[in-house]
């Protein structure tokens, strides 16, 4: 009946007005007033089983393809930031099994989350934030036992989770090798040996079970050991490559949202005898916004199918996404907030209140899993291996073609091709200078206006000086240097750019006439391209700035244009 899973769960949780009554705005907006678990609203999500999306077919689920539970993630988080950061986190706790855990582990644990068992992952530490080396919770061996003694913090579904992937530090003097995972099932714990720590006061997501989990002599069997005692680090680091991609869907979620806020706020709202969404300078806001938001879905897009496609690459696309597609998404919310004006403040007489909710819950995206430095300084270590890539001027064509071609379902994931280094470098900024290359052969044939070609050729110019210097060492043993934090930026623009031109490459030629017109003479693709040049600091032509304007004037009502559609279709639209 429906194309996509995240389509049944679009019709499920109902338009905006007419939402299914754990997802009314009011009524979540009261549970976060309340700093209440939205339990009705992950009890909806459970009974249409999005907990088995979670879970690889492998292990009894439906996780075929990443792509389609960004998708999912992104349904929900268009809703309400806090549900989805509440149900998803299942997901995250399970992540580490699924990469390095056995067939008998990876099995009880798909059941156990089939059966609506929720989930965490007890990575940080009171006092150690991202600095897992730090951790002091630790496992000793006891005969068939490990014994867990310390505390994890500021963990999500600490204590409504019934199992806990816990980080534990199995070597005494620590170090990369010196920390184990295990995965641990409360309801087997003895009394006494454990306790629940209490819930955190949060300024976003107010509603979620953000606490965490003590350990006094808990034994726990040998079997909940995943991987080797000294692979824990690595794990982590490898799971986190799957995690913080899917955390792009919560700031496309949010992006969705806050942009249909300020679309319906500009069309309604009259101001000086004109509806505001008239005025030249509004009209040009609105335009700017939604072009960031394109940005990071044609981040976003390609970061997930590179999952499937590019797995090896995925330490350099994880920590890219992670740190750029937050920080565009919370730029297009600020703005949001700066067009409302007091009505962004308020909790009940502008929209239920749902944009000062999402703005709170927003900005804990950026934190999760790694915040925007550690990801960039994750992109800086590898800056030797992605310019010796560039200079080879070698890319992974196959895994590119198939990352961009929306309309064909990906390869399956393959886990074990997680590395923590990406030694080819990456193949989408690698890939640049043919997509340019393209882009002026269909300029030339006139199905690109001119423009596009430029903005292209700008870009591909600030991508080989950006090479250069990163051929340079950025660090030294002990400290990097903030031109080095600069130049990752500049880095995940430049990969924002090229996603950009291959998706609009992917689609067969001809496609374009028969898309809305977003697609129709590469409008969106104009209109992104712009805004990465526009973040670089490349000069431009003033005059081009028109194309946001006409980018406001081709988004319908009731329904913002997506990039993910098969090429032979209209893009899917998004009802938040």
């Amino acid at each position: 009946m429906y194309a996509t899973a995240a389509d049944a769960l679009e019709f499920e949780l109902g338009a905006p007005g007419n939402e299914h009554t754990s997802f009314r705005p009011a009524y979540l907006a009261e549970l976060d007033q309340r700093e209440e678990f939205p339990s009705a609203a992950c009890k909806f999500l459970d009974d249409f089983g999005l907990n088995r999306y979670y879970v690889p077919p492998e292990w009894g689920g439906r996780l075929r393809d990443y792509t389609e539970l960004a998708q999912l993630l992104r349904t929900v988080a268009r809703r309400d930031l806090t549900v989805a950061v509440a149900h998803g986190k299942t997901f995250l706790g399970a992540a580490s099994v699924w990469v390095a855990g056995n067939p008998e582990q990876a099995e009880r644990l798909g059941r156990l989350i089939a059966d609506g068992a929720v989930v965490s992952w007890g990575l940080t530490e009171r006092g150690h934030g991202s600095d897992l080396l730090a951790g002091q919770l630790t496992a000793t061996p006891v005969t068939g036992h490990w014994r867990l003694d310390g505390e994890k913090w500021l963990i999500n579904n600490a204590t409504r989770g019934r199992a806990v992937c816990v980080l534990a530090r199995t070597d005494p003097a620590g170090g990369p090798r010196g920390f184990g995972l295990f995965l641990v099932d409360k309801r087997h714990l003895a009394d006494g040996s454990w306790t629940s720590l209490p819930k955190v006061p949060t300024h976003g997501i107010r509603g979620a079970d953000i606490s965490g989990i003590g350990f006094d002599g808990a034994l726990i069997p040998d079997t909940a050991l995943v991987g080797a005692p000294g692979d824990g680090i690595e794990t982590v680091l490898k799971a986190l490559q799957l995690t913080r991609t899917l955390c792009v869907a919560l700031s496309l979620g949010a992006a969705d949202t806050a942009l249909r806020i300020a679309l319906d706020y500009a069309r309604t709202r009259t101001l000086y005898g004109r509806r505001l969404g008239e005025l030249p300078r509004i009209r040009r806001i609105l335009g700017e916004m939604h072009a960031t938001r394109l940005v990071a879905e044609a981040t976003g897009i390609m970061a997930v199918r590179s999952t499937h496609t590019l797995t090896g690459e995925m330490s350099v696309t994880s920590a890219i996404a992670k740190a750029l597609v937050p920080e565009l998404v919370q730029g297009v919310v600020d703005r949001v907030a700066e067009l409302l004006g007091l009505r962004g403040y308020l909790t009940e007489e502008f929209a239920d209140g749902v944009f000062a909710k999402l703005d709170r819950d927003h900005r804990v995206v950026s934190i999760f899993d790694g915040n925007t430095a550690v990801n960039r300084n994750a992109l800086i270590d590898q800056f030797p291996l992605l310019a010796a890539g560039y200079r080879r001027g070698r890319y992974d064509e196959e895994g590119v073609h198939r990352a961009a071609g929306l309309g064909v379902p990906p390869p399956p994931f393959t886990p074990d091709r997680l590395a923590l280094l990406s030694s080819g470098g990456c193949s989408l900024v690698q890939s640049l200078p043919d997509a340019v290359d393209r882009i002026h052969a269909q300029a030339g044939e006139g199905l690109l206006p001119p423009q596009i070609a430029a903005l292209a050729d700008s870009i591909e110019r600030e991508t080989d000086t950006l090479h250069g210097e990163l051929a340079v060492r950025q660090r030294s043993a002990r400290s990097v240097p903030a031109s080095a934090f600069a130049r990752a930026e500049r880095y995940e623009l430049c990969y924002a750019a090229a996603a950009c031109l291959r998706l609009w490459l992917a689609a067969p030629r001809g496609a374009h006439g028969t898309q809305p017109t977003v697609w129709q003479n590469g409008l969106w693709l104009h209109a992104c391209l712009r805004t990465i040049a526009t973040r670089l600091g490349l000069p431009l032509d003033p005059e081009d700035g028109e194309i946001y304007d006409r980018l406001v004037e081709h988004t319908p009502d009731g329904g913002l244009p997506t990039l993910l559609s098969t090429p032979h279709g209209e893009p899917a639209r998004s009802t938040p």
